[in-house]
């Protein structure tokens, strides 16, 4: 079984790692955009011409599935994509985890970058999954940046940012760009000092990704198999190793066979 996932940058991390332990016999193709990146600022019809090339990139690998493990990806190309690799590849795209956030019945929190916040795709998720629920959209400016380049103290400061936005009384929060998913626990201190050291409950999309691309390949999860699954990456299309910043986080390093049993 061959699964790839695509983004702008290292964002598809988190789901290819999850992938890793949920299915460590599955080959994964990595496919990013560096030459083209960031995406978020491009119109939809530029950030769609990039988003398919970075598609057909992996298509050419010829994977079982395709995890389109961007939000920002999803939200503007996601029809190109299926139009232009179903149904000979499923395509699963990445929505930010409102729905299961809010199902609590606390306070949710939802980070997301500046374009994705207020966005009328973002307001239509919360209506239609959070109604009647205490919802904040807290904007993070640079976090994606600094994560993507593994700039820690970019990192702290953008996470200082929007934990001084985040209501002192949440209880769910939502990682609602991939990226966010690899600095959980710079963003977990951070709100802990904010909320008293309050439990919350994050809510990311790795996992549920993963899960449904699994299930599109009529496969399960099966953790407990031997490590035999193979590791592509595809920059720009150029086949390459995992970047210095990549391997900066325990994600990176696990897809890299490496010990990622101590975080960043």
């Amino acid at each position: 079984m061959k699964i790839a996932l695509m983004d702008s940058g290292i964002g598809l991390l988190a789901a290819a790692a999850t992938m890793r332990r949920l299915r460590p016999d599955a080959d994964l193709v990595l496919s990013s955009d560096p030459d083209g990146m960031p995406w978020g600022p491009r119109t939809p019809a530029d950030l769609t011409e990039r988003a398919v090339a970075v598609a057909l990139a992996a298509a050419a690998h010829r994977p079982d599935a395709l995890i389109v493990a961007c939000n920002t990806a999803s939200v503007h190309s996601l029809p190109a994509l299926r139009a232009e690799l179903e149904p000979a590849i499923p395509v699963i795209g990445t929505v930010p985890a409102i729905k299961p956030a809010a199902a609590a019945g606390g306070r949710v929190a939802i980070w997301a970058t500046p374009a994705t916040t207020g966005s009328p795709y973002q307001r239509g998720l919360i209506r239609d999954f959070a109604a009647g629920v205490r919802v904040t959209e807290v904007p993070c400016p640079g976090l994606a940046d600094a994560v993507q380049y593994a700039d820690e103290a970019a990192v702290a400061q953008a996470v200082a940012a929007a934990a001084a936005l985040t209501p002192p009384d949440v209880t769910d929060v939502v990682l609602g760009c991939t990226h966010y998913e690899l600095v959980e626990e710079p963003i977990r201190a951070a709100l802990a000092e904010r909320t008293g050291g309050a439990e919350l409950v994050f809510h990311g999309s790795a996992e549920p990704v993963a899960i449904q691309a699994l299930r599109r390949c009529g496969a399960r999860p099966e953790p407990g198999l031997p490590r035999t699954g193979s590791l592509t990456v595809l920059l720009s299309g150029r086949e390459e190793s995992l970047s210095a910043a990549a391997l900066g986080y325990a994600e990176g390093r696990l897809l890299a066979g490496e010990n990622a049993a101590v975080g960043r």
